[in-house]
């Protein structure tokens, strides 16, 4: 129920401004009165009996009983009143419920401690001001306002003044909430804007799919104004290639309306004629009965998103140096060829590819050079082969080739020539030519495998045999190959065993002295006894040890034996240096200067007792890292002697570099001085240019009297060989003089 507050004034007045007319009567009424009602329904504040009051008096309070009546079976109209000093005079049942106020609560307290207007509460209470203060009645506004309980609302606010004779005795107001209207409105407004700000573009549509707005998005994207759309449908709009044609937005369209949502790329082209890759998604916007009435559709620009997605695609599949195939794309394609072959008996070939001796180039003119080659190489093969055939680099200087649909084995043939010749031709690197040649190995599909993994690895086998067989050939697969793979293959296992197991020994050939016969070196050689094929010697076994990675393993333990042997002479009272052959991979390691120290050592063998052999391919390999590595063992007093003199491609200012100690000649050059003119001239040569090096030379292989006699008169100092000594694990150090 509402109630109300009498003051001086009298009653309150009518919506506009009602001025009542002045009667002592009225004023004398006390306040809080509240007369009886004399109608159902009339509530607190009722008036008294009319028949009271006669005249005037009558009339007006006869209107303020109807007008009370009326605003209490209004509910949805909230009213309220208040005096000069802002005192709630009037609060019926709606207030109570709008504000969450009941009246017992409001009547007598100021109405800004009930709701506030926020930002705007000094607007509010301007606008109040200016009714009192000139008595006409505002324009109804709307205000937001919050309540005690904090509570947020928006009314629709509606104030007039009620006057006795021509003064304003108080404001009423009658209010609305419009606080659901304002949120429809709100999120209007934020639609509209979303829909004229997002960066996609957006499209509405009727249920006939013509074009009734786009936004700004939609002209900054594919160029047409709305103007040149609306009205129209998409299908209007130029698209990319396969696309033209009602058939293409026809699928689209029956897809649409078996489903809430249809999403999917589309090939387009802008105003300006410019080709792009845009996502569309289109959306039915059903009525109440679940009908289409409109569709949306929603365009976005995916060009660089796809340029990006094919840039990772392509770095995936592709080797960064030299932007060939990677094995993983490769593969796909070979099975790709493989379900061809499948389907229309279409051979296809895989050939795989070695560079010979390219860890040379790499160590010789550094790893930046070494990638440069290996990027012309690669554009050289794509200059050997068909679209349609696919290049591949696996890693390192290994590639492999998939000749598609060839005709026979022949046309693979004539590739492998031609990338053998292309390969061939000198390279230009880093300011110099530098002169490559390639091992090619080949299989063909059918008859060499049906499936990837046998193809690829009888390719690889075969290519193996064309190394074997002297390296820059090409070989076609055969059984036979297989064969020996199989048997280095267990060879490989056997191997890795045997240093576990102990398997491997040394033999020491004596080294003596041209002059007086005399024993002064003994030279490890080692051996290892296979459980099955009995005692192997080193090349037999040390070339796949050097391909799997055993061989600095096996070279360690060599080392450690070998000093430990000498100086077990030593304590024998046989004052001999010992000689280890070093592979280039050993002396190249970083690790050699520790496993040389860690054997003297453990051994307690002085360094001038150990003499290190190594080969000329090894010093010719020199940088700053291995000039260190020399001047660090003979600064330590260890011996180095360039094993094979002559075989390899050392040059006098090479040997200058290097603090060696000894020259040993070659048994090809001592086996035939007797019956080669060339030969016997070398030998003296060689001996002069140690001299002049101030080197010491050995001759190894030496067999006859004659050789000796010969090596005697040239001034060599030392020689091996069988006329003195074999090899022996328990050598010979008085062997007979001869």
């Amino acid at each position: 129920m509402s109630e109300q507050v009498q003051d001086s004034s009298g009653w309150p007045g009518g919506p506009r401004g009602l001025d009542l007319p002045g009667d002592p009567r009225l004023s004398e009424a006390p306040q809080g009165a509240v007369p009886v009602a004399s109608a159902p329904g009339a509530g607190a504040g009722a008036l008294a009996e009319p028949g009271e009051y006669d005249g005037p008096g009558r009339q007006a309070l006869d209107w303020l009983y109807r007008f009370v009546t009326a605003i209490e079976l209004a509910p949805a109209v909230a009213v309220h009143s208040t005096d000069a000093a802002g005192t709630v005079r009037f609060w019926n049942h709606a207030c109570a419920q709008l504000f969450g106020i009941p009246a017992s609560h409001a009547l007598g307290r100021p109405f800004r401690e009930l709701v506030s207007h926020l930002d705007r509460q000094a607007e509010f209470e301007s606008t109040i001001a200016a009714i009192w203060q000139a008595g006409s009645t505002p324009a109804p506004r709307d205000w937001q306002v919050e309540t005690a309980a904090g509570r947020r609302l928006w009314l629709h606010s509606n104030h007039f003044p009620v006057k006795r004779d021509g003064a304003t005795q108080q404001v009423f107001c009658m209010e609305v909430d419009i606080t659901a209207r304002k949120q429809v409105e709100d999120n209007l407004v934020r639609a509209a804007r979303v829909f004229e700000n997002a960066h996609e573009a957006i499209i509405v549509m009727d249920a006939e799919y013509r074009v009734q707005a786009v936004n700004q998005a939609f002209t900054g994207i594919t160029g047409f104004s709305a103007a040149d759309i609306i009205g129209s449908t998409l299908a209007s709009l130029p698209w990319g290639q396969g696309q033209e044609g009602g058939g293409f937005y026809e699928k689209i369209w029956s897809q649409l309306d078996g489903h809430d949502r249809w999403q999917g790329e589309l090939p387009a082209v802008r105003k300006n004629g410019e080709s792009y890759t845009a996502w569309v998604a289109l959306t039915p916007i059903r009525d109440p009965h679940g009908q289409a009435s409109n569709y949306m559709a929603m365009l976005s620009d995916i060009s660089e998103r796809k340029r990006v997605e094919e840039r990772v695609r392509h770095q995936a599949e592709h080797d960064a140096l030299t932007g060939l195939p990677n094995r993983a794309l490769f593969l796909d394609r070979m099975h790709h060829a493989l379900a061809t072959w499948r389907r229309q008996r279409d051979s296809f070939a895989v050939l795989f590819l070695d560079l010979d001796h390219f860890k040379a180039v790499n160590d010789t003119n550094g790893h930046q050079t070494g990638d440069a080659v290996l990027r012309e190489v690669a554009a050289r093969l794509r200059g050997c082969v068909r679209r349609v055939d696919t290049i591949s680099r696996l890693g390192g200087d290994e590639f492999v080739m998939l000749l598609a649909d060839i005709g026979g084995v022949d046309q693979a043939a004539h590739v492998a020539s031609a990338v053998m010749q292309a390969v061939s031709r000198p390279i230009d690197a880093a300011g110099q030519q530098l002169s490559l040649t390639t091992s090619i190995g080949v299989a063909i599909c059918p008859t060499d495998g049906q499936d990837v993994d046998t193809l690829m690895h009888h390719a690889d086998v075969a290519m193996y045999h064309a190394k074997e067989s002297g390296r820059s050939s090409f070989r076609f697969f055969s059984p036979e190959m297989n064969a020996r793979v199989v048997e280095r293959g267990e060879l490989e296992g056997r191997l890795r065993q045997a240093l576990e197991r102990g398997e491997f020994v040394l033999e020491y050939q004596p080294e003596l002295d041209v002059g007086s016969g005399k024993v002064i070196g003994m030279e490890a050689l080692i051996r290892w006894r296979h459980p099955e094929r009995g005692l192997l010697l080193p090349h037999e076994f040390l070339p796949v040890a050097e391909e799997c990675g055993l061989i600095v393993p096996i070279g360690e333990w060599v080392l450690g034996e070998a000093c430990t042997q000498a100086r077990a002479w030593r304590d024998a009272g046989h004052a001999v240096t010992v000689a280890v052959n070093l592979s280039d991979i050993q002396f190249l390691h970083s690790r050699l200067l520790d496993t040389v120290d860690a054997a003297l050592t453990q051994s307690g063998l002085a360094p001038a007792w150990l003499d290190l052999e190594i080969t000329e391919g090894a010093i010719m390999r020199g940088d700053q890292v291995l000039d260190e590595t020399v001047a660090a063992l003979r600064g330590r007093g260890v011996q180095l002697t360039i094993d094979r003199f002559g075989t390899g491609l050392s040059s006098l200012s090479s040997l200058r570099r290097f603090p060696l100690s000894k020259l040993k000649i070659d048994r090809s050059f001592v086996s035939d001085i007797e019956h080669d003119p060339m030969d016997a001239a070398l030998i003296p040569a060689i001996i002069a240019v140690a001299r002049s090096l101030r080197l010491r030379v050995v001759a190894e292989g030496v067999e006859t009297e004659e050789q000796l006699r010969f090596l005697r008169r040239h001034g060599c100092d030392h020689y091996q060989g069988f006329y003195a000594a074999g090899a022996s694990s328990r050598p010979d150090f008085n062997p007979a003089v001869r």
